[in-house]
């Protein structure tokens, strides 16, 4: 019987196993098994290596040889720990050389392994790490395995430092390891597209789940980056790809127009968390909070009866809302805006005038303070009226 061939008229084939002796058993199973066909992948077992050659034990009574050409191709890393009896994966060439033998390539096979790897990784969307072998006009070159991979200039992470500048075809990268998620994958055509931009978005928005399930409401964030101003509030990169937003509201106790009054991009500052939006994955953050509210000293700053300058920031029917030193908003109310009766506070002041006014009652309990314009320009008639005149010599 020739190697490879199958028993199609066995004669003995209907006895039973328990008549049959081990050796027959074996030998019906061997003859049982399909022939090799070629480009096909089969596990085989390392018989001998020698000549920088493998023989291979593929089954159905068949040996291979692996010739030193094909092993060339081959990681000499992976070629070194191969030993006799280890099994191996290997890529049927031509059934038969000159010789009798199959031909094997073990460098197809490593290549068909990683492509197969590559369609699990690329269904999967997980995430992998290679390293930038070289560059070429559009983009990168890593290495997967026995197959070469494209990142193209498009899909790298250019918020990253350094991504900016494509000069030399970013041959600073070549040697990094990347983050990568591969986003194409067609053996047919050979090609195999990964991106960097879709690994990092990943990356950050795993991180920016992670940072917003380690904070607290009421917890101090020392020494973060204000990262842009809007003209509701400001901006704050907390790390990791967090960022939190200080309201307009949140900024001063005392009151500003826009958040450029008080911070500009760049500024390391500390915050207070105020609220974590979990399912919208936003952060409410407060820079007014970690510094002392002033209603709380205010007894230590003013007194009734003091003569301050305010600024007028509000009218109403009643009265006009005056602040004092951008800290403490007090009521002038209508009957102390002037002497003679009005019917609107905009009879007297306007809103933005400065004026002099004399506190007439504090409650910092309820936080309010009581101001009044006119007994100041009574005062000041009065000092008037008492000025003595200057004789001329």
């Amino acid at each position: 019987m020739q190697k490879g061939e199958v028993i199609t008229n066995n004669q003995d084939s209907n006895r039973p196993e328990e008549e049959m002796t081990m050796a027959e058993l074996m030998e019906m199973s061997d003859d049982m098994i399909q022939p090799l066909e070629k480009g096909t992948l089969v596990t085989g077992t390392v018989v001998s290596i020698r000549d920088n050659e493998l023989l291979v034990d593929v089954g159905s009574k068949y040996e291979g040889v692996v010739k030193s050409k094909d092993l060339e191709r081959v990681d000499p890393a992976y070629v070194k720990e191969l030993k006799v009896g280890d099994e191996i994966r290997v890529y049927v060439v031509h059934l038969a050389d000159e010789e009798g033998y199959v031909s094997l390539s073990l460098n197809k096979a490593l290549v068909e392994k990683d492509w197969e790897k590559a369609q699990i990784l690329f269904e999967s969307q997980e995430i992998l790490e290679r390293k930038v072998i070289s560059t070429n006009k559009g983009g990168l070159i890593v290495q997967f395995g026995s197959v070469r991979g494209f990142v193209p200039g498009s899909q790298l992470d250019t918020a990253q430092p350094g991504r900016q500048d494509k000069t030399n075809q970013w041959a600073n990268l070549v040697g990094q390891d990347l983050s990568l998620k591969i986003i194409e994958v067609d053996r047919r055509r050979n090609r195999l597209i990964l991106s960097e931009r879709a690994a990092v978005t990943e990356l950050r928005q795993q991180q920016k789940i992670d940072m917003l399930s380690e904070l607290n409401e009421g917890q101090t964030v020392k020494a973060v980056r204000v990262s842009s101003l809007a003209d509701f509030g400001a901006f704050v990169d907390l790390g990791n790809g967090a960022e939190g937003l200080i309201h307009l509201s949140e900024l001063s106790w005392s009151q500003i127009s826009h958040p450029r009054d008080v911070l500009k991009v760049g500024d390391i500052i500390d915050v207070s968390v105020i609220n974590i939006d979990h399912a919208r994955q936003r952060i409410g953050l407060s820079l007014k909070r970690l510094q002392p509210e002033p209603w709380t000293q205010v007894l230590d700053l003013y007194n009734p009866g003091q003569i301050v300058s305010a600024v007028i920031t509000k009218l109403t029917s009643f009265g006009a809302f005056a602040r004092i030193d951008q800290l403490i908003e007090g009521l002038i109310h209508i009957s102390e805006l002037s002497d003679r009766q009005i019917a609107h506070p905009h009879e007297v002041v306007q809103e933005g005038q400065t004026v002099n006014v004399r506190i007439i009652s504090i409650e910092p309990n309820r936080k309010r303070m009581g101001l009044s314009l006119k007994q100041v320009e009574a005062a000041e008639a009065d000092w008037d009226e008492e000025e003595p005149a200057v004789e001329e010599e």
